[in-house]
């Protein structure tokens, strides 16, 4: 999502960078473009208009800075609306007070209510409440039996309901089992409809009544764009919503929902739906995805899905490890696994800054599933004594590991030989030893940003473990290459020079021999 409208408007600041002032002339222009991509966006129109005419102000008023560059102020001005179109600040969830606080999920069929209330109770969990999840949608089949399933999953705990009972009557028996079992927060997935109704409207106002909740969310699929707008302000009409839920961000809807609902209905997006497990829910901050459509990366986000993933203490543990060049196949995997659970590296390069051009350079770098689970495979092969000492592994082990995962000898030789060549560069670049500073090998297109000090990678909790081990790199010199990713092996030693190498040691080992023949 927003890929498009992030294109369209890097491409409108290129065009002001060669500008030395701003002026009408250049300013009116630009918003040309910026108004057509907002609309391309499925922005609503009139939310289009006062964001254009807003920005148009401050670039030709007094806010504008004199002695800056004319695409860099443009820039912050687009930004601040963007964060302001957004939300603005971060909106939190009210459930303090009295417990258990109640939240009630609401929307049409097929939006992800079930589906959101799991994830919703897994992010509570989290944060060290105590989640009690409630079916209360009897007409569409199995979704009981759905959040049940979903419960199961997660373990938390659900409320007991069946298809016969009544919706009103569910609410107000599991917000009294609830207060019993000392529960801190009731999701109530209510029912939806495939349009609004007036029966759907009263049930959910009588369950509202009921049992007083401090949340109401509307749960909206992003990919509905403008339509998903246009049904939360009829809830929020007839129910006052207190926020909203947007699900699918991550499929290639343009945005528009994301963008429109906080001026259309004066409610917040308080949380997004970023894929399909349950652990893939976010807290929606304007700021930082305002700073994503510009190209400026969001580092924070990045680095909190990484401190979910491991402790400070494993980062120094993986750290120390790589400075030894002890870091082995067992460490890789667990780094792999680790790194598919933050996301694709396509989705890690968007989020540090300035990252985003470099992977417009390096072509697709979204590496098949299937790759990254053939490495896997040769890995699981092994035995554990050969995955922490790789040095073990020798001919036979190899051809007994090949057949074991079902791939080729050549498969596996390629893989160890890439994952020596990628030891060796992690001790290069983490210094080696005891004060010794590391150097991070210069990236095409990058110019000044390569060739420093390593930067400290254990900042993002344990991505310290990554470099030279993305699998799908392979275009970075001194990275090395993985088998079946179409990486570039060029690193390593050619041929010519292993052979030199093996005739020196031949000849070494015949002078010793020589030496205590004479002895004797």
């Amino acid at each position: 999502m927003f890929e498009t409208l992030s294109d369209r408007l890097n491409g409108v600041f290129e065009k002001f960078s060669g500008q030395k002032t701003l002026n009408e002339e250049n300013v009116q222009a630009g918003l040309r473009e910026v108004r057509l991509a907002l609309l391309e966006a499925d922005v609503n129109f009139k939310v289009v208009k006062e964001f254009v005419a807003r920005v148009g102000d401050k670039c030709l008023g007094q806010d504008v800075l004199k002695g800056v560059d004319p695409a860099q102020q443009v820039i912050k001005i687009v930004h601040d609306e963007l964060v302001e179109l957004l939300g603005g600040d971060t909106t939190e969830l009210n459930i303090s007070g009295s417990k258990p606080a109640v939240i009630m999920m609401v929307g049409l069929q097929g939006s992800g209510k079930t589906t959101s209330s799991a994830k919703l109770a897994n992010l509570l969990r989290k944060q060290n409440k105590k989640p009690f999840l409630v079916p209360a949608d009897v007409y569409r089949p199995a979704a009981i039996d759905q959040l049940h399933t979903l419960a199961k999953q997660l373990g938390i705990p659900a409320y007991q309901s069946t298809p016969d009972m009544n919706p009103v009557d569910i609410a107000s028996a599991a917000l009294a089992e609830a207060k019993e079992q000392e529960y801190d927060v009731v999701l109530i997935d209510t029912a939806g409809r495939l349009h609004i109704d007036e029966q759907l409207m009263e049930e959910l106002a009588t369950i509202k009544s009921n049992v007083s909740p401090q949340e109401i969310l509307f749960v909206a699929d992003a990919m509905t764009g403008q339509d998903a707008v246009t049904v939360a302000e009829s809830f929020n009409d007839q129910l006052e919503i207190s926020g909203v839920v947007l699900t699918k961000m991550d499929g290639d809807a343009r945005g528009g929902a994301a963008l429109s609902i906080k001026s259309v209905t004066g409610k917040s997006v308080k949380f997004v739906g970023m894929g399909e497990k349950l652990s893939e829910m976010e807290i929606f901050h304007p700021d930082r995805i305002a700073g994503r459509i510009l190209g400026m990366g969001d580092v924070l986000t990045l680095v909190e899905k990484a401190q979910a993933e491991v402790s400070e203490k494993e980062a120094e543990e993986m750290a120390l490890k790589m400075q030894k060049a002890e870091f082995d196949f067992e460490d890789f995997r667990t780094q792999m696994r680790r790194m598919k659970k933050i996301g694709s590296l396509d989705s890690i390069l968007k989020m540090i800054p300035g990252m985003g051009a470099l992977k417009n350079k390096l072509g697709d770098l979204n590496v098949p599933d299937s790759e990254l689970n053939r490495v896997e495979a040769i890995i699981n092969s092994m035995t554990n004594q050969e995955r922490r000492n790789p040095q073990l592994i020798n001919q036979s082990r190899k051809e007994r590991i090949a057949k074991g995962c079902g791939l080729k000898l050549k498969d596996v030789n390629d893989l160890i030989k890439s994952f020596t060549q990628m030891r060796q560069m992690m001790k290069q670049m983490m210094g080696g030893g005891k004060g010794k500073k590391g150097k991070f090998p210069k990236l095409p297109g990058m110019g000044g940003l390569g060739g420093g000090e390593m930067p400290d990678m254990n900042a993002l909790g344990g991505m310290g473990g990554m470099p030279g081990g993305l699998p799908g790199m392979g275009g970075l010199p001194g990275m090395g290459g993985f088998p079946g990713m179409g990486m570039d092996d060029s690193s390593g030693p050619s041929k010519k020079e292993l052979q030199k190498k093996r005739d020196a040691r031949k000849k070494e080992k015949k002078k010793k021999k020589q030496g205590r023949k004479k002895k004797k």
